[in-house]
C-alpha cells in the first residue's frame, strides 16, 4: 500500500488492491455467489464445494478471496473486481430462450396462486445446471416465501386483514415485473424481501 505522511492509502478506482487490504462481508458474499454458481455448473463436487465455501465465509483479506476466484475462472481475478455485476456478466454465458423462460414462468406463475412450488421445483432442477436459472429461482422464492409468511401472520392483526389483499395484488405485479426482467436477461430485486434461501 502507498504512504502518504506515515498514514496507508487505499487503491483508488482501477487499481489493483493489495492482497492484504481487509474485505467487507459484501465481498465475502459475492465470492459465495460464485461459489455456489460453480458448484450449480458441477466445476466441484460436494466436498470440494464446501471447502471453498468455508474459505470464502472465514475470509478476511483479498488475498484470502483471490485464490479461490482463481480456482473457478483459471485466471487471477480480484474479488473485488469479480463481486460487481459487469464481471458476472463477463464470467456467466448468455442464458439460452429456455432457461429466459423456465426463469420467467418461476416469477410469473404466483398469477396462478400457487406460490413457492415453481420457483422451488425450478430451483432443484434447472437450478442445477443453470446459474441464470438458480439466480431468478431463488429471488422469486423467497419474494413468495415472504409473501406466504405474511399473508398468514398479518390476519393477526385488524389492519393486516385489510392489507392482506392489497399486498397480493402489488405481489402479482411484482411478479409480473420479474417474469419479464428474467426474459429480458434483467436482474431484478423484490423489495421488503427475506432472503431465507441462499
Amino acid at each position: 500500500m502507498a504512504m502518504m505522511a506515515g498514514v496507508p492509502t487505499t487503491p483508488g478506482p482501477g487499481q489493483v488492491p493489495p492482497a492484504q487490504l481487509r474485505v467487507t462481508n459484501q465481498d465475502r458474499e459475492h465470492v459465495v455467489e460464485h461459489v455456489k454458481a460453480a458448484y450449480a455448473e458441477g466445476r466441484f463436487d460436494k466436498l470440494e464445494f464446501d471447502d471453498r465455501l468455508e474459505r470464502a465465509m472465514t475470509a478476511r483479506t483479498h488475498g484470502d478471496l483471490m485464490p479461490i476466484m482463481t480456482e473457478i475462472y483459471g485466471t487471477q481475478v480480484v474479488p473485488e473486481l469479480a463481486s460487481s455485476p459487469a464481471a458476472e456478466v463477463r464470467h456467466e454465458r448468455a442464458p439460452e430462450s429456455n432457461e429466459r423462460l423456465g426463469a420467467a414462468l418461476g416469477h410469473m406463475v404466483l398469477l396462478l396462486g400457487v406460490p413457492i412450488v415453481a420457483p422451488l421445483i425450478l430451483l432443484l432442477t434447472g437450478g442445477k445446471t443453470s446459474p441464470y436459472i438458480r439466480r431468478q429461482a431463488l429471488e422469486a422464492l423467497n419474494f413468495q416465501i415472504t409473501l406466504v409468511g405474511a399473508s398468514i401472520l398479518l390476519p393477526f392483526t385488524i389492519i393486516g386483514v385489510v392489507l392482506v389483499p392489497i399486498i397480493w395484488v402489488v405481489a402479482v405485479v411484482l411478479a409480473i415485473v420479474g417474469g419479464v426482467s428474467a426474459l429480458t436477461e434483467g436482474n431484478f430485486r423484490y423489495p421488503m424481501t427475506l432472503r431465507l434461501v441462499k
